[in-house]
């Protein structure tokens, strides 16, 4: 979409932290929607699911750095998640001042605005600037956390769930080794570029670095974290989207978001790129949320 001479998506490039992000903008029509994506995607993911609210919602969605057309940070501790955040309080700065988010995640995406939510309270950049948060397939690191800890201390099923979990995560502790994983995934994107598989058109041409570059998502974050003076909780709205055939984030790994947030809980029988195989579900489902958190917000 936002190829075409006709996308009714502009371009921008702002600053943050001395890089260069670059951002998509539809036109003012609603409430503002801010659309963060995952690994190892760009903001194109979500191409049809703005396509299908472009005109009742005010629709931002930006390349995280290292992703797409914005800048590459100059060291893997720069993907640490509190410049993560600085990153969406600057888009938020620039295209939506003085009004409320809606922010919408998936994967990494969903996992860095778990983290803005989590510090609304206490982050003056963030404190009434947030509506609400539709999350995919990307959970908060702490409410992982808590997953493992409640299966190492629980009977045999919950022990069971992590090590599935554990399983579909493999990946997770590759990417610590040095340098081959870089290699690797150079190469696969590469030839996925070549011949797209079924389900990967969406992908930019930046896949190659991309990939190589966001593995330093998984090294700056798993084994530290930023402390959250209230926990992770948050009294936002949180709209929580769980495919059932999500190949890397389990639904037990999510099971207990409930004591974390207000949640409303909706179940898809898909799998992990839900933006571009369920569309118009993921939309109606934004849509809707969106509508009913302001109506509550007056």
């Amino acid at each position: 979409m936002t190829d075409s001479s006709e996308s009714p998506l502009s371009r921008h490039t702002i600053s943050s932290e001395g890089l260069q992000l670059a951002v998509w903008e539809g036109p003012d029509t609603g409430h503002p929607v801010v659309f963060v994506h995952g690994f190892p995607d760009t903001h194109v993911v979500w191409e049809p699911v703005i396509e299908r609210l472009i005109d009742r919602f005010h629709c931002i969605a930006y390349d995280v750095r290292g992703a797409g057309g914005s800048d590459q940070p100059a060291t893997g501790a720069d993907y640490f998640s509190p410049h993560l955040v600085t990153d969406l309080i600057s888009v938020m700065d620039e295209f939506s001042p003085g009004r409320r988010v809606h922010l919408v995640g998936h994967d990494w995406g969903s996992v860095q605005a778990w983290d803005a939510v989590i510090s609304e309270p206490f982050d003056s950049r963030l404190t009434g600037r947030i509506a609400s948060f539709t999350s995919i397939s990307g959970p908060c690191l702490d409410h992982v956390r808590s997953f493992v800890t409640s299966a190492l201390r629980g009977g045999w099923e919950l022990r069971q769930q992590a090590l599935q979990q554990a399983a579909r995560s493999w990946y997770v502790y590759a990417f610590h080794v040095p340098v081959l994983p870089e290699l690797v995934l150079r190469r696969l994107a590469e030839r996925m570029l070549a011949n797209p598989p079924e389900g990967s058109r969406h992908f930019a041409a930046t896949l190659p670095q991309d990939a190589a570059h966001g593995v330093n998502l998984y090294r700056a974050n798993l084994r530290h974290r930023p402390r959250f003076a209230g926990g992770p909780r948050t009294a936002l709205p949180v709209q929580l989207i769980v495919p059932l055939r999500d190949k890397y984030v389990t639904p037990a790994l999510v099971g207990s978001v409930e004591e974390f947030a207000d949640l409303t809980r909706v179940e898809m029988d898909a799998g992990h790129w839900v933006p571009q195989t369920h569309p118009d579900e993921l939309a109606r489902l934004v849509a809707a949320f969106v509508t009913e958190v302001e109506s509550r917000l007056g």
